[in-house]
């Protein structure tokens, strides 16, 4: 074991299944977060039923982690809500759903990243919206990418804020491959202490770089 701890939401399918599995392969504890989860019988991941929507999840979550495991080291934020709809199609509703979703992401990330200053080091990974690239007239997604945009810009500034303080904070943008591929960015991340306030794209080659 490394002693080190990381928390994964959405981490019972898909993306955040492979995440929690590579992590734990590596020998890190895992807090692994989802709407719906039963308890694990390896003492070294904790699974924690909660919907990221929930204002008070982020204070369980993080509590949870204390308390089991005495310190976080990573969050992966790996939950979130995606809706492709033709623009003139959206509903207040949906635009409340991604806005809850992003502002659940916004509190964890700021309960973790207070518990990471206080020992000096951590780092935040964010898994962002498969379809929240370059516009596609095929897949319309402007609320996607709404939110996409201000992970990225949150990305940045909090690199730039925290540095200072140990604490790296990078996201990954998939657009193209395997599952394995985001898996593996995201560990490629945690094992490169000095990249921080980088937007990883895995996209096969199709996409330019990112503006501004």
């Amino acid at each position: 074991m490394t002693g080190k701890v990381a928390i994964i939401t959405a981490g019972t399918h898909g993306v955040g299944a492979r995440l929690v599995a590579g992590y734990r392969e590596r020998g890190w504890a895992v807090v692994a977060t989802a709407r719906t989860v039963g308890p694990s019988p390896d003492p070294d991941l904790l699974t924690i039923a909660a919907d990221i929507a929930d204002p008070a999840t982020a204070n369980r979550i993080i509590g949870g982690a204390l308390k089991r495991f005495g310190r976080i080291d990573t969050l992966v934020n790996n939950a979130g809500v995606h809706l492709s709809k033709r623009f003139t199609d959206y509903t207040p509703a949906d635009y409340a759903a991604a806005e809850v979703s992003l502002a659940g992401s916004f509190w964890l990330t700021q309960r973790a990243v207070a518990e990471m200053a206080t020992r000096y080091g951590g780092h935040v990974v964010s898994v962002l919206a498969t379809m929240a690239g370059p516009a596609d007239s095929g897949a319309p997604a402007v609320l996607a990418a709404s939110i996409r945009g201000s992970q990225v810009a949150a990305t940045r500034s909090l690199a730039l804020e925290y540095a200072p303080l140990g604490i790296r904070v990078n996201a990954v943008l998939p657009q193209a491959g395997q599952m394995s591929d985001v898996v593996n960015a995201v560990l490629f991340l945690e094992s490169s202490p000095s990249v921080t306030g980088e937007i990883v794209r895995v996209d096969g080659g199709q996409i330019g770089p990112e503006p501004g």
